[in-house]
């Protein structure tokens, strides 16, 4: 982040150093990625394979947790008529069972983090493509990310979100 603000600062001293001559090429913009990411085509599609994940992670959780409660209301019922000895294995039993749990919804959240981050990753790595691509072919000398670039100010004139949406959009098909 720091160095981000160090090459915007860079930039804007060689603005004022260099004149109005540099001024005058200059051409800035920025792009939202994380709005990129929400409301293109593929960042939606993820969000809903991801979405299905989730559904049928719970369906599976839910299951364990019945067998589990099941498992705790045998085992309190067989209490007072099991032998210590007895007692203490259905215990460890009933034990083994809530790790197996917990370990599971784990493995769930890391399963679905990983999956989160390959999609973005992958998103990403197309849009900045298309990013690149633009600013070449439109002749920008910087764009910034809105929320990355230590953006206090910018005027919605240069904002390019949308235009990059678009694009990338329209390259998916």
């Amino acid at each position: 982040m720091m160095k981000k603000f160090m090459i915007v600062l860079a930039i804007l001293a060689a603005v004022c150093v260099g004149g109005n001559a540099v001024a005058a090429d200059l051409k800035v913009g920025y792009v939202d990625l994380q709005k990129v990411l929400n409301d293109s085509a593929a960042g939606r599609s993820a969000k809903e394979e991801i979405g299905k994940k989730v559904k049928e992670y719970e369906i599976q959780v839910q299951a364990r947790q019945k067998e589990l409660q099941a498992a705790k209301e045998e085992r309190e019922k067989q209490a007072l008529l099991l032998s210590d000895e007895a007692r203490a294995k259905k215990e460890r039993e009933y034990q083994q069972k809530l790790k197996d749990l917990q370990r599971f919804t784990k493995d769930i959240r890391d399963d679905l983090q990983m999956r989160d981050a390959d999609a973005t990753k992958k998103i990403l790595e197309q849009v900045l493509k298309v990013v690149r691509e633009f600013g070449e072919k439109e002749g920008y000398t910087l764009i910034l990310e809105k929320n990355e670039s230590s953006l206090i100010y910018a005027s919605e004139s240069i904002d390019l979100t949308d235009t990059i949406l678009k694009l990338y959009n329209k390259s998916l098909k």
